[in-house]
């Protein structure tokens, strides 16, 4: 299948490597790109610009929630909208058809709602209980369409402007029925704007659902933020990524199959609910595993002075399975463990390795009490 990009918004590992001066800084983890073997219906579709505004009114259409910024300015809403009313070509929306028949916007959020606000006659959301008039503004000084609202048009604009169809992309997965993923690999390379963005964001996207909320109760914790060395979430949502991987290797360590960035997929789509019995467990003693934590070890997970995500996944995995473990004797433990020449070698070459993983796993297990 083939995507041709269009201009507008865009969508979207151990060797220290140059991070930006805020944020997580991390040791680099080399993992496999997945192989991705999907069976895809690909089918165009012409919308009327009215159907288009209903259906996003309705919910048919749904804008992810991390899309949900719109960021046109009026001036360039006015062009897309005289465009239509002067017959110009318009580039393409797609649209992925998830499970529930639902319509998820993957490229085309910008023009659908500069649609949607003109006919209801207003730009943008509410602002403190205001919302601006939308009049067409920054045409050309001949345009008789400059400073016009909707209701402004003759009868037959405003007919023309509804009648109006866009053409729309609508990508559906057919096979493998028990992984639907594609949606983040599509998410992932259909860019069309300035702002790349990262697997976690893509995630928080497609498998929305109660582990969203969930992991994100969990990243607002204080004590978790003072082992990660940040005073606010990360933008790029690294922090919840490190929820979700420890999380992942919680519920299902034993059955972990590279690469990481697949397994991580797979696991939050099967855990949208949030109901699971490890996923209760999970949310329960995470809490005080951050407070302990962050009481008892300076600098946690930085053997190399930056965060290596191997050494806090196994760790964490460890103390989550045990409730009982000791807090006195976990900063004893734990330099014992970082003293561990064994443990050192199997959190820093081939740290997603399936035989590499569950042997730093195990003697973080027989460290902690396990």
């Amino acid at each position: 299948m083939e995507i041709s990009n269009t201009p507008e918004d865009e969508l979207s590992t151990q060797e220290a490597v140059p991070q930006p001066e805020e944020g997580i800084k991390t040791e680099e983890e080399k993992d496999d790109i997945p192989f991705v073997d999907f069976d895809i219906s690909v089918s165009p579709a012409d919308p009327t610009l009215e159907l288009l505004a209903s259906q996003i009114e309705r919910g048919d259409i749904i804008i992810p929630f991390y899309q949900r910024r719109y960021v046109w300015k009026i001036e360039q809403a006015s062009r897309l909208i005289e465009s239509f009313l002067m017959g110009l070509p318009v580039p393409q929306i797609f649209l992925y058809v998830n499970d529930e028949d639902l319509l998820e916007v993957i490229d085309g959020q910008q023009r659908i709602m500069s649609v949607k606000y003109f006919m209801e006659g207003f730009f943008g959301e509410e602002v403190n209980g205001k919302r601006q008039l939308f009049k067409l503004k920054g045409l050309s000084e001949r345009s008789e369409y400059n400073g016009k609202k909707f209701s402004d048009l003759s009868p037959k604009d405003q007919r023309k402007i509804r009648n109006s169809t866009l053409r729309a992309i609508h990508i559906k997965q057919l096979k493998p029925s028990q992984r639907n993923d594609s949606v983040f690999h599509i998410f992932e390379r259909l860019n069309t704007g300035g702002t790349q963005l990262k697997p976690q964001e893509i995630r928080n996207a497609v498998y929305r659902g109660e582990i969203v909320t969930a992991l994100r109760e969990l990243n607002n914790d204080q004590n978790w933020k003072k082992i990660l060395n940040i005073k606010t979430n990360e933008k790029n949502q690294k922090d919840i990524e490190f929820l979700l991987r420890i999380l992942s290797l919680f519920e299902n360590w034993q059955n972990y199959e590279k690469p990481m960035l697949r397994f991580l997929n797979e696991n939050m789509s099967e855990e949208r609910n949030f109901d699971s019995e490890r996923a209760v467990k999970f949310k329960e003693r995470l809490p005080h595993i951050f407070k302990s934590i962050a009481d008892n070890i300076e600098k946690p997970f930085r053997p190399r002075s930056v965060m290596n995500i191997a050494v806090m996944d196994s760790i964490m995995v460890a103390l989550l399975e045990n409730p009982n473990f000791s807090v006195d004797k976990l900063k004893q433990n734990y330099e014992a463990l970082l003293n561990d020449q064994l443990f050192i070698n199997n959190t820093s070459i081939s740290t997603a390795d399936v035989v590499v993983l569950h042997e730093r796993f195990r003697l973080a297990r027989e460290y902690f009490g396990r």
